[in-house]
């Protein structure tokens, strides 16, 4: 077991990570305080509150209940310490976006303080936790969000949609940002087929894992659904940027000073994702969310059906409204793709349906309540 400090630290997968309580966490932000000893290394990204320092009183700590992936401990009501249960190689998209986000001055997510790897017997790289600060009264969309469709209130769209924008602004002078410009036909109309081909491969199979009722109704509409996808064929000449890779509502927090994007770890559940991929995914995402919202406030808060579709579709254009004005006064309205928008939220449905089938099956009601009212209006 390797150690940092005093603090029982270690790259061992079968070691429990520190809990919140067991003082682990709180004196492992003491031992940061000084040079970290090899084979650990540390990014340090903004600087740390003060304390607490090493033969100091530990600060407080608890859990967050929302994490579940990982283990985050909340230390002093200052810091969080997430701690990644299973340590992730490098390179990870955490780190490239926690340098550049402090590099160019993005404010609204929890301020990034250090990422500490260790390096293994091979030489390979490894993610052991990220330490970010802590957002007084925070709460993810998943609560906050629910609570807007609960009372019928969409104001908050446009601040979430100039929240993308300015996120997608920011991340696209990352470097290795490709577009029609710097990449020729063959590898742009290759970079499409792959868009079509992983979404209709999203589709087949949310058809083979999906049983029951819903299964039969997914097998009806299969040829409308692929339909829906067939745009992202034609898209030869997208832009691509470092995209968040996972934005849904449930990575917005509103806390007391606004709101912040967190979680850049990219999507847990899509193992072949690229972090540059065009604006347009994290778009759909974030909308096809609102949706997930509205189908939450039905099934849990007895919200009339009729009154969180259309919820949902104002929220959904207020949102995209905002965020065209935000990228035009940026100076970057070709960020957004609006022919992928659509596609994109169709294989986000699918993949939602895939997720539920593999990690969470009760879950399913909230894809499947937007496909079906979304094919219904369609129809209607």
């Amino acid at each position: 077991m390797l150690s940092l400090g005093e603090t029982p630290v270690t790259d061992r997968e079968d070691t429990a990570v520190p809990r919140a309580g067991d003082g682990r966490t709180s004196a492992f932000l003491a031992a940061l305080r000084s040079p970290v000893p090899p084979p650990f290394s540390l990014r340090r990204y903004l600087p740390l509150p003060d304390g607490p320092h090493q033969g100091e009183p530990a600060w407080q700590e608890r859990g967050i209940d929302a994490d579940q992936t990982n283990h985050s401990v909340v230390v002093g009501e200052r810091v969080v310490v997430k701690w990644l249960t299973v340590p992730a190689p490098l390179p990870h998209p955490t780190l490239a976006a926690f340098a550049h986000l402090t590099e160019v001055g993005f404010r609204h997510t929890a301020p990034p303080y250090a990422a500490l790897t260790v390096a293994g017997p091979s030489g390979t790289e490894r993610l052991l936790a990220l330490v970010t600060g802590y957002l007084p009264e925070a709460r993810d969309g998943w609560e906050w969000c629910v609570d807007e469709a609960e009372a019928g209130r969409t104001a908050f769209a446009t601040t979430l949609g100039r929240l993308a924008a300015d996120l997608h602004l920011a991340l696209a002078t990352l470097p290795s940002t490709v577009g029609p410009s710097s990449t020729g036909p063959s590898t742009a109309a290759l970079s499409a087929a792959a868009l079509f081909g992983r979404a209709v491969g999203a589709l087949g199979e949310a058809l083979e894992l999906t049983d029951g009722a819903d299964g039969a109704w997914l097998r009806a509409h299969a040829g409308a659904l692929e339909a829906e996808l067939k745009p992202l064929a034609a898209a030869a000449d997208h832009t691509t940027i470092r995209i968040h890779g996972d934005l849904h509502v449930g990575q917005i927090l509103r806390w007391r000073d606004g709101y912040a994007v967190i979680d850049f770890d990219g999507n847990p559940t899509v193992a072949e994702a690229e972090p540059y991929q065009p604006a347009a995914r994290d778009v759909a995402q974030l909308t096809t969310s609102l949706e997930h919202v509205a189908q939450v406030a039905i099934k849990r808060r007895g919200a009339a059906p009729s009154a969180a579709a259309t919820w949902a579709a104002t929220a959904r254009e207020t949102l995209l409204t905002a965020y065209r004005a935000g990228l035009r006064a940026g100076g970057r309205p070709e960020l957004l793709d609006e022919r992928l928008i659509g596609p994109f939220e169709i294989e986000q449905e699918c993949r939602e349906l895939i997720y539920s089938a593999r990690h969470l099956p009760r879950w399913r009601y909230a894809p499947m309540g937007v496909l079906r009212t979304r094919f219904t209006e369609e129809t209607t």
